[in-house]
Order: structure tokens, then C-alpha cells, then sequence
């Protein structure tokens, strides 16, 4: 962390307020050399524990800041760590749950922006938004005069963004435990003034986990590793090859390509096979189904409406 980026960081957090200037020469003084170390980013949230009154400038670069730390501040980038996973869920439940919308807008960012996350995050974010709606106090409430058993648009717009953004066990698709979920949300909620996005969003989050596509899966952290660090090595594999292979005459150089397995025909996927089979309603879905519409002894209207949409699709 350079001196001059303390020094504003120290100096705002001593007054306790910090103005669009001071937000643009803390912007100047992060990014010079386009990173976020792991110590600006614990600068970043002691200082946004000292502001009284966040503005709009400090919230975006708040969030603009962390996530570029979380998704890219480690290597392979576009992956979030297991220990800044940790990290952040420590540091926006210091007192046992996440104090503001701008803190919650951050943990959804930074599902939406890396390529895998831990589950654990995911599944923190969840359960903080289940939390709020069943207590009616958190972020999500802010100013509003909503009782608790109810969704708000807030709450449906966040809990959308995070069963389907990319980092996760099922990226961009919601999992059991997540449609699992928005039936406990909707068992707690029925007849309550919801918003009315929530029927929509059960129906097509429950949806999706019986019919979506499972094809379509992320590479992993660890996977992304091993390939980062075998396109690292130059001393070997591609990079030697390529060199030897330029040295030789075109026809050679095709032909010791397709010794190597370049240029062969690879047996393809069934695609739409695939698509098929997933979007079928296999036995053991049904089960489960059937297990969550009994479990209260009526069908309820969210229900029929799912059920309504099954049987279309």
C-alpha cells in the first residue's frame, strides 16, 4: 500500500466523512499500478467503518475496489480463494451480520463477476437475505415499513442475482439447495404483501433447478491453476514445441501436429441430447417435488403456478 494512499485513507477516516474528491484521489492513489493489495483492501473497510454517512462516489468504489481484490487480487484471476472467501465473510459479519446495503451489493457483485467462488459464499449471502425476510431487520429494510414474512423487491432482486451469478456450485444455475430455499421463503411468506417479482422469481428459480441444463458447467479454481501454470511454463511443453515445429517445412510441420493429436477428429457431445435429458423432469426431481408440495397438505397458489409452467414447458 503506497504512503500517499494511507494518508488519505487515515486523514477520512479520522473526520469520519469523505467527499467526492477524496474518493477520486483514493481511486488515483489504488489503481496505479491496476490492483488492490490485500492491504488497501483492509484500508478500504476500516475506512468504510468510520464513515458515518457513505455517499454515492465512496459506495461505487467501495464495491468496485473489493471486487477487483476478490476476483483478481489472487492468482488464477477471475477466481475467488477459499481465504479471501473467509476473509470477507469475516469482515462484513463482525457482528454477526451484514450491516448495510453496500456491503450486501458487494458479496452479490463478486458472485456475479468471478468465474467460480466458494460455496460457502454463495450460501452466506443466502442465508443472509432468508435471515431479513423472516426477521424483517437488515440492509433490505432500510427505511422501509415492511413486516417480517414478507420479500421485498429488494430482497427478490438480490436473491435472483445470486441463485443464477457464475461463482458457485451450479454457476449460473440455481442448485437444490437453493430451490430448497426459495420453498422455505415461500412457506414463510404465503399471503404476506410480497412483491410482486417473488411469484415470478420461485417459479423460475425452482424451475430451473428441475429442467436446467447441466452441460454447462465452470471450470473450477483449481482447474484454472493447473492451466495457468502449464501455459506459464516456457521452458517446456507448448511453448518448446511450437519454436521446434516453426524451424521445419509446412508439410512437416502439419504432419508432426497431427502425431501430437492436433487436427484429429475429437468424438463430439450430443448437445442438444443433453439439453434434452436434463430438461425432463427425471424421477427422483419429481420425488423431491412431490415431497415439498405435501409437506403442508395443499397446493398453494405459487405451487399451481409452478406446477402450470412445468407441465407448458
Amino acid at each position: 500500500m503506497t504512503l500517499h494512499f494511507r494518508a488519505l485513507a487515515e486523514q477520512a477516516a479520522e473526520d469520519g466523512v469523505i467527499s467526492a474528491q477524496e474518493v477520486l484521489e483514493l481511486r488515483r492513489a489504488a489503481w496505479p499500478d491496476g490492483r488492490i493489495d490485500p492491504d488497501e483492501a483492509e484500508a478500504i473497510f476500516v475506512l468504510n467503518d468510520h464513515i458515518g454517512e457513505p455517499t454515492q462516489e465512496w459506495s461505487d468504489f467501495f464495491v468496485e475496489a473489493l471486487v477487483e481484490f476478490l476476483v483478481n487480487g489472487t492468482a488464477p484471476r477471475g477466481h475467488i480463494s477459499e481465504e479471501n472467501a473467509n476473509w470477507l465473510i469475516e469482515r462484513v459479519s463482525h457482528d454477526g451480520k451484514v450491516d448495510t446495503l453496500t456491503e450486501l451489493e458487494l458479496l452479490v457483485r463478486a458472485l456475479e463477476r468471478a468465474e467460480s467462488a466458494p460455496e460457502a459464499l454463495r450460501a452466506f449471502v443466502l442465508q443472509q437475505i432468508e435471515r431479513e425476510v423472516l426477521t424483517g431487520e437488515g440492509p433490505t429494510r432500510a427505511g422501509g415499513a415492511f413486516e417480517p414474512g414478507c420479500i421485498t423487491s429488494a430482497e427478490c432482486t438480490m436473491i435472483r442475482r445470486t441463485i443464477f451469478a457464475a461463482g458457485g456450485d451450479r454457476p449460473a444455475a440455481v442448485s437444490q439447495r437453493e430451490a430448497e430455499m426459495l420453498f422455505r421463503l415461500k412457506d414463510a411468506t404465503l399471503g404476506a404483501s410480497n412483491t410482486p417479482d417473488w411469484e415470478r422469481l420461485f417459479v423460475q428459480g425452482v424451475a430451473n433447478y428441475l429442467q436446467g441444463w447441466n452441460g454447462a458447467k465452470g471450470i473450477s479454481r483449481e482447474r484454472a491453476s493447473e492451466l495457468e501454470a502449464f501455459m506459464d511454463d516456457r521452458s517446456t511443453h507448448v511453448g518448446q514445441f511450437f519454436v521446434r515445429m516453426a524451424k521445419v517445412d509446412t508439410g512437416n510441420f502439419v504432419r508432426a501436429l497431427r502425431e501430437v493429436g492436433f487436427g484429429r477428429k475429437q468424438p463430439g457431445r450430443d448437445i442438444d441430447g443433453e439439453a434434452m435429458r436434463d430438461h425432463a423432469v427425471t424421477e427422483a426431481e419429481n420425488l423431491w417435488l412431490q415431497a415439498r408440495i405435501d409437506a403442508d397438505d395443499q397446493v398453494d397458489a405459487l405451487e399451481k403456478a409452478l406446477l402450470k409452467f412445468l407441465a407448458e414447458s
